[in-house]
């Protein structure tokens, strides 16, 4: 990336990437620069957890965002929900849902696009319909989700569930 970006490198997470996806995790949770969940509020709370708990399951899939030195960045994932598990954005057990973080250093460099385009083709060369996320009322990077295509299908108290068709 050029013009201002920072170079970012995407590559496939794996299970060493725990850690980063749970840095990510909580950066998405936190968005708006407050302190809403601690490290161990967001690994305690059974709603949240369940988005990395046994990281990576089956079906899971995931990138991370690094600087040309190797540190992480970001991360964005996707995770099949059972309906008795549902997870904040979910529509349907064969739609996974979205997760992606982003530190604050770095938002505003094109690491959230760069993820976000990556994970939408990991998506399509697995074959899946559709993928959802859950974005807050007032979090900008809902303007990211809508111009890759992502299009409101319900609501939830101060949150949209968003669907984009693969």
């Amino acid at each position: 990336m050029t013009m201002g970006y920072e170079a970012v490198t995407i590559r496939e997470a794996t299970a060493e990437d725990l850690n980063t996806l749970t840095a990510a995790g909580l950066e998405a949770m936190n968005w708006t620069g407050e302190v809403r969940f601690t490290f161990e509020q967001f690994l305690s709370t059974p709603e949240l957890l369940h988005y990395l708990d046994g990281w990576p399951r089956p079906g899971d899939f995931g990138v991370v965002a690094e600087t040309t030195d190797g540190t992480p960045v970001g991360a964005a994932w996707c995770r099949i929900f059972a309906s008795e598990d549902a997870g904040y954005g979910f529509v349907a057990p064969d739609i996974p849902e979205l997760t992606i973080g982003v530190l604050a250093g770095h938002r505003g460099t094109g690491a959230g696009t760069a993820l976000m385009e990556r994970l939408i083709g990991q998506g399509s060369s697995r074959g899946l319909r559709a993928i959802s996320l859950s974005v807050e009322d007032g979090n900008r990077a809902r303007l990211l989700y809508e111009r890759l295509g992502f299009r409101k299908v319900s609501r939830n108290g101060g949150s949209d569930t968003l669907l984009l068709e693969l």
